[in-house]
Parts: structure tokens; C-alpha cells; sequence
């Protein structure tokens, strides 16, 4: 491999995990809290998840495309792509902390409720991490998921893994599409494996 290919695979490896690591950020800071919430809220929960089941069904080219227009939201490069990712990762995040929380042992609320557990307390030091193992599933799909979505953002000038492989389609250069392909795979597998063994590790703990 040529080194100013090189240069810019990790260039663009830098952008792509910039992409990923910044938009799961903002993801769990909205998806994990509104996902306690709703645990609390039935009547709103079917709305919530109902509405990010949508988000969910836009390919992504078109949501990146409905984004462009809007003002101080959209626009071409990086911020666009990471509200796009955003939405993506909610679902699973949502779901997941919304399931795990529910899926708690009625018996298990009830003896923390007998020990004169507040609500709160009960949340933070019973619910939260019996359902961190599940919470944290959700986490791990969505990053594997965004990993790869994130290699269309090369399309609106977000840079990342993507842009070798639209250029590799546009020149149909089996090489550029494998330098952009083989990595953000790898990414994808190394953070999977990563964050199985974190929910592993949660689970027996």
C-alpha cells in the first residue's frame, strides 16, 4: 500500500471513529435517562418508541438527505452525520433500557421497597444494575450498527471509511473499496467483542 494511502486510511479511520465514538455519546446521554423515564411513564412509552421506530425505517442516504435543508441542524460535514447516527442508535438504546428495567424481578422491587428504599434509591442501587447487562446489549448493537451506517456520511462530506468507498465505486477500484471496507469491518467486530466481554463481566457480577 502506497504511504500517502496509508496516511490517509488513518486519517480517515481517526474521522470514522470520531463519527461512531461521538454520536454514541450523545445517544446514551438521551436514550439511557428517557429510557428511565418511560420505565415510569407506560402511557408514554408506546409513543416514544413508536417514534424512533420510524427514525428507524428512513434508509439512511434519505435521512442524511432530509437533514442537508434544515437550519443550524443540517447542512454537509460532520454535525449532520452525527444528529443522523444519533437517531439511528436510539432505538436499540431505548428498547433495551426500557426491557431491562422492566423485566426486573417484581419480588426484588418488593424487598427493596420493604428495606425503605426510596424510588430513587431503589432505581440507582437495585433496577439500574440488575438491567445494566441488557442496557448494555443495547449499546453494543447500536455501535456495531452505527459503525457501519456511518460509512454513508462520507456522502454528505463527513469524511470517515466511507470516503474510500465511494470512491472506490465510482473509479471501480476493488482496492479502495477493501481499504475502506476491511477496516470499519474490524472496527465493528472489535467493538462487538469488547463490549460482549463488558456485558459478560456485568452479568456475573
Amino acid at each position: 500500500m502506497p504511504n500517502s494511502l496509508l496516511h490517509e486510511l488513518v486519517t480517515l479511520t481517526t474521522q470514522h471513529f470520531f463519527l461512531v465514538g461521538v454520536s454514541m455519546l450523545f445517544a446514551a446521554i438521551v436514550a439511557i435517562p428517557l429510557g428511565i423515564i418511560l420505565s415510569w411513564r407506560s402511557g408514554w412509552r408506546d409513543v416514544a418508541l413508536g417514534v424512533v421506530n420510524v427514525v428507524q425505517t428512513i434508509p439512511s442516504l434519505a435521512l442524511f438527505g432530509f437533514l442537508i435543508p434544515i437550519p443550524i441542524l443540517g447542512g454537509i460535514g460532520a454535525h449532520t452525520a452525527i444528529i443522523a447516527l444519533v437517531l439511528y442508535a436510539l432505538l436499540p438504546m431505548l428498547h433495551n433500557t426500557v426491557t431491562g428495567i422492566l423485566n426486573v424481578d417484581a419480588g426484588v422491587r418488593d424487598s427493596a421497597t420493604a428495606l425503605g428504599m426510596t424510588t430513587g434509591e431503589r432505581m440507582w442501587q437495585v433496577e439500574l444494575p440488575l438491567a445494566a447487562p441488557t442496557i448494555l446489549a443495547g449499546v453494543r448493537i447500536a455501535t456495531v450498527t452505527t459503525i457501519g451506517t456511518a460509512t454513508i456520511a462520507a456522502a454528505i462530506g463527513a469524511g470517515g471509511l466511507g470516503v474510500f468507498i465511494f470512491r472506490g465505486l465510482a473509479a471501480v477500484d476493488s482496492m479502495l473499496l477493501l481499504a475502506g471496507a476491511i477496516p470499519a469491518a474490524l472496527m465493528a467486530i472489535a467493538a462487538d467483542r469488547g463490549l460482549e466481554w463488558v456485558e459478560r463481566a456485568l452479568s456475573r457480577h
